[in-house]
């Protein structure tokens, strides 16, 4: 009778096993974006977003560059689009991203730039308005909107 009790609950967690998602399955994300900044010799910008991925999650988000470099100016990105590296849920896109780069622009201009977060990796494109004019290093982060890593 325990022989019989034991086979009954292996097949049962293999029923369980096979009934429940994938793990490890991963998801593409997207994200839409507005923001603004200024630099002088300390570059600064933040804006909101819409992070959506093809698994249904979406979630607002808030986001903020950072650095510091040789760089002077002032600039506003509109309708900005990011694309993400695969990840395993909408959680794994929040956090600071390392950035590097250059840039030269006055009234409209187009830029794309790609930064990391260990194993995650984002893709800017964006049409801006503005002046700008230098080279500078930082952090791009993303935060849910309203949490207090967003402030």
């Amino acid at each position: 009778m325990r022989i019989h009790l034991t086979v009954s609950a292996a097949a049962f967690a293999a029923f369980l096993a096979a009934a429940a998602p994938a793990s490890g399955k991963e998801t593409q994300c997207a994200m839409t974006f507005d923001m603004a900044g200024w630099s002088a010799f300390y570059k600064t910008a933040s804006g909101d977003g819409m992070v959506t991925c093809d698994n249904g999650q979406e979630a607002k988000v808030t986001i903020k560059a950072t650095g510091g470099g040789l760089t002077v100016g002032s600039s506003k990105i509109t309708d900005g689009k990011g694309k993400f590296s695969p990840v395993s849920a909408i959680g794994d896109v929040y956090g600071d991203y390392g950035m590097a780069e250059a840039h030269a622009g006055a009234g409209t201009s187009s830029a794309a730039q790609v930064m990391t977060k260990g194993t995650v990796s984002l893709e800017l494109t964006g049409k801006g308005q503005g002046v700008d004019l230098g080279f500078a290093f930082g952090k791009f982060t993303i935060a849910p909107a309203g949490s207090a890593a967003a402030e």
